[in-house]
């Protein structure tokens, strides 16, 4: 299976680079932003642990891309039903490629093998590849020395996931962009119940948004116990 991306409409609005709070990440933002509109600029590693934004920052960069006037694909490998080579070697003919959770690969001879021939065929036709894992390619499982050479030598943009404070400070924006009020004692009790990565709690405010709409109610702790005991 191959995701492209030539429709916006296919992603969340808010996966975009303008979306994305840098804080401490914003020179990784800027190389990533560079590689995904420049076909001269180097290529990126993108290493975070999961809900530091990596997702966002490829997708991101897909878009950016399609902006420029550029094409652009995107490859999730975590959870891909059927044989990852298949899915690697079925990715062509995009000026930019974003592959998303590499240390999937880890292991699988075949998988790696087709990383690689696609990492050199990139690599010559003058195209752009970005890639995202849990960790750096020196801390990875991969097999194959080639590929990990080709993965450390690109630039490392490794991604430090944001405090309490600034997870606080983005619900609440993205909330109030949507009409919606997160008072200090409805967050105080979304930190202290819900699992707190900011994927997971974007992914909640667009529940949040449909609920409180469908109930014509604001979002009160009673509200969101009631709605989370229900899903």
């Amino acid at each position: 299976m191959t995701t492209q991306l030539p429709l916006a409409l296919r992603w969340p609005r808010r996966q975009r680079f303008e979306h994305f709070r840098a804080g401490e990440n914003a020179v990784a933002v800027e190389a990533v932003r560079a590689a995904a509109t420049h076909a001269d600029a180097p290529w990126v590693f993108v290493a975070g642990p999961i809900g530091s934004g990596r997702t966002h920052l490829l997708i991101a960069a897909c878009q950016a891309a399609i902006d420029a006037g550029r094409t652009a694909q995107y490859l999730p490998l975590a959870g891909m039903r059927g044989p990852l080579a298949a899915a690697i070697r079925g990715m062509a003919g995009s000026d930019l490629l974003a592959i998303d959770d590499i240390d999937a690969i880890a292991g699988e001879g075949d998988a790696e093998h087709a990383l690689f021939d696609t990492f050199n065929r990139y690599r010559a036709e003058g195209c752009t590849l970005l890639f995202s894992a849990n960790g750096a390619p020196a801390s990875l499982d991969i097999a194959l020395p080639d590929l990990r050479s080709r993965l450390g030598s690109l630039t490392q943009a490794v991604l430090k996931p944001l405090d309490d404070s600034e997870r606080r400070a983005v619900l609440r924006e993205q909330a109030s962009a949507r009409g919606i009020e997160l008072d200090d004692v409805v967050l105080d009790w979304l930190f202290a119940h819900h699992a707190r990565d900011l994927g997971t709690l974007l992914d909640l405010l667009d529940t949040l948004d449909r609920a409180s709409l469908a109930a014509q109610r604001r979002v009160t702790v009673p509200f969101l116990r009631h709605l989370l005991r229900s899903d």
